[in-house]
């Protein structure tokens, strides 16, 4: 029964059948380092646009109103 070669050789199938293939944990490595990467570049520009407007008001609006 060639059901039974099949226990134990998981390496071997590592090796042979999947070497050209991205394990599932690189994908979801790779999935959430790239989420991380996308969501920077909104939130600086979100950081940048407080920063900008803070600016604003406390030099425009000074402590007397000018």
């Amino acid at each position: 029964m060639a059901f039974f070669g099949l226990f134990g050789n998981d390496r071997t199938l590592a090796d042979t059948t999947y070497s050209d293939r991205e394990s599932a944990s690189a994908k979801a490595a790779r999935k959430r380092l790239e989420g991380h990467r996308r969501n920077l570049t909104k939130v600086a520009r979100q950081g940048q646009a407080w920063e900008d407007s803070e600016r604003a008001r406390q030099d425009g609006n000074g402590r007397w109103g000018r």
